[in-house]
């Protein structure tokens, strides 16, 4: 498992890098994050059986690119255009599907892949885009950098301190695996990731130590409720993985449980305290 681990971890990565700190002639962090979006979503409409409606499945994968790619988009009501119609029109669909039975669950959980995996990616997609300054012109990349090498951070300190010295379960009714001091592993994890963003590289960002700190922290925290979160997912529908695209990880929507909520915190924060 480990091995496998390391394999895929050696070809993702470098493939994440790349797409992040290129953005010529494509926008490739955008492609990269929508690919993603796609096929994690079909991941998620499988493990809930939305998967058996093609027209559904169809709408939401739609749906979801079209959350993703918002950012790119400066009209100001995109958002609530793009939240009315997927209501509105998803309904109008759920009328002349010639299966009843059900309908209404399989479009509840058509519209949380939606906004699960397309609202929620397109925060990593809206901070690629944030403009720099003089003295950091590269904020809106590198804060992309900072989320999720501090997540990815986060995930290996918590799995291998847990696996050396967890005894205490965090949350046993949904994930036993997972225990405090991998918890607590995983937020030192993400702090010492944070800071190194500090060092005058072309990687720093404006944050000061205690900012750094703070902010690894939380991405730390709330990477791990996400995690969690896909944890009792799988649960309750009673796999063990979302997919197996990544040997080793499982699914996409494995590796992107701890991003996706991770991303919102570091958008929110950069908006809000740093520009």
């Amino acid at each position: 498992m480990l091995k496998r681990r390391v394999v895929t971890a050696l070809w993702g990565i470098p493939l994440i890098i790349v797409a992040i700190w290129f953005d010529e002639p494509w926008p490739w962090f955008t492609v990269l994050a929508a690919v993603w979006g796609l096929l994690a979503v079909l991941e998620f409409y499988r493990m809930v059986g939305v998967a058996k409606s093609l027209p559904l499945t169809c709408f939401g994968m739609v749906w979801t690119l079209l959350f993703i790619l918002h950012p790119h988009c400066t009209y100001e009501m995109v958002v609530p255009l793009l939240l009315t119609s997927s209501i509105a029109l998803s309904l109008i669909l759920l009328v002349f599907l010639p299966k009843k039975e059900d309908a209404f669950t399989g479009w509840a959980w058509m519209m949380a892949g939606i906004l699960y995996l397309g609202w929620l990616l397109s925060y990593l997609v809206a901070l690629r885009l944030e403009p720099g300054t003089a003295a950091f012109p590269d904020n809106g990349r590198n804060f992309v950098f900072l989320a999720l090498f501090a997540t990815f951070g986060s995930d290996i300190a918590a799995y291998f301190i847990g696996k050396a010295i967890g005894k205490h379960k965090l949350a046993p009714r949904i994930s036993p695996g997972k225990t405090w001091e991998g918890a607590i592993a995983g937020i030192f994890g993400a702090v010492i990731i944070s800071l190194l963003f500090k060092l005058p590289t072309p990687l720093q960002v404006p944050l000061s130590y205690w900012q750094a700190m703070l902010l690894g922290v939380l991405v730390s925290v709330f990477g791990q409720i996400g995690d969690l979160a896909e944890s009792l997912l799988k649960r309750n529908s009673g796999v063990k993985e979302s997919g197996n695209l990544m040997p080793g990880h499982g699914g996409l929507l494995d590796r992107m449980d701890s991003v996706l909520f991770a991303g919102v915190v570091v958008y929110l924060y950069y908006i809000f305290v740093v520009a």
